[in-house]
């Protein structure tokens, strides 16, 4: 009983091949071309899966070498942000090289290019180091400044460096002078200097002189270390003290002592 479909199926296929034998050869062709049709896209489908598995196989490319290409990139990115960053420094450090220059002919002193190559960190607003020692001709008592500005002066000297005393320390009083009015005083650091490293004190100012808050301050040549001219900084405010015999203004320094990178010595 099981073999009879068998027996019906192979007999099935025998007549069919004999009528396709006793087909004409057109019909026959039209035959195998419909069949063909109807398998093609099979197989179309099959070689473009195959075509695809080789191209994910070819762009697959282990989680490592990704990582280390990314690494690679992160690397090269901060070099060439820290290659641009010294590019700008330097061009920073030439303009402001130049303009100092052409500051320092106009300017009847001697004065000397230093560097500033150290700070103590327990008087930070108080002194600094420079590479300009007595083999430069370095002397002590000698005024500090910038193209802004008074800074200081020459405290302590070595053979290759020097120390500089700056305006915000109590043993650096400068005798100074309103520009605007003539009015003289002594500047030291005052109170407001333990908050405010950038504000001095203007002393001994007489009562009648008429000082006003943004009137600029200058060295009066008085005292024997700084020479007259050099500017300090601008009144802020003033009041009285003494029972009003003298008058006591608080001044904003021209210079930022606390970004100092390059300071000139002065030879009056």
């Amino acid at each position: 009983m099981l073999r009879r479909p068998y027996y019906i199926a192979f007999t099935v296929v025998v007549l069919l091949t004999l009528v396709l034998l006793n087909l004409p050869g057109r019909t026959t062709a039209q035959i195998k071309l419909g069949l063909s049709g109807l398998f093609l896209p099979l197989f179309g489908l099959a070689n473009s899966a195959h075509r695809i598995a080789d191209r994910t196989g070819n762009s697959l490319v282990p989680k490592k070498y990704l990582l280390a290409e990314v690494e690679r990139l992160h690397l090269e990115n901060e070099q060439l942000k820290i290659a641009a960053s010294q590019t700008t420094n330097v061009w920073l450090e030439n303009a402001q090289l130049r303009q100092a220059l052409g500051w320092q002919r106009q300017v009847p002193f001697k004065m000397k290019l230093a560097n500033v190559i150290m700070r103590d960190p327990a008087n930070w607003w108080r002194t600094i180091q420079i590479d300009l020692g007595s083999k430069d001709g370095v002397i002590t008592n000698l005024p500090v400044r910038t193209s802004d500005g008074l800074v200081g002066r020459v405290e302590q000297v070595g053979y290759r460096s020097a120390r500089v005393l700056l305006l915000g320390d109590p043993k650096c009083p400068v005798a100074a002078q309103v520009q605007e009015t003539g009015a003289k005083g002594v500047l030291v650091a005052g109170p407001s200097s333990i908050l405010d490293q950038s504000i001095v004190q203007l002393s001994y100012v007489p009562r009648n002189s008429l000082v006003r808050p943004g009137n600029r301050v200058i060295t009066s040549g008085e005292g024997g270390y700084f020479p007259r001219g050099i500017p300090i900084g601008e009144v802020v405010d003033t009041n009285s003290v003494d029972f009003g015999l003298y008058v006591e203004a608080r001044v904003k320094l021209t210079v930022n002592l606390r970004q100092l990178d390059s300071v000139w010595v002065v030879w009056p």
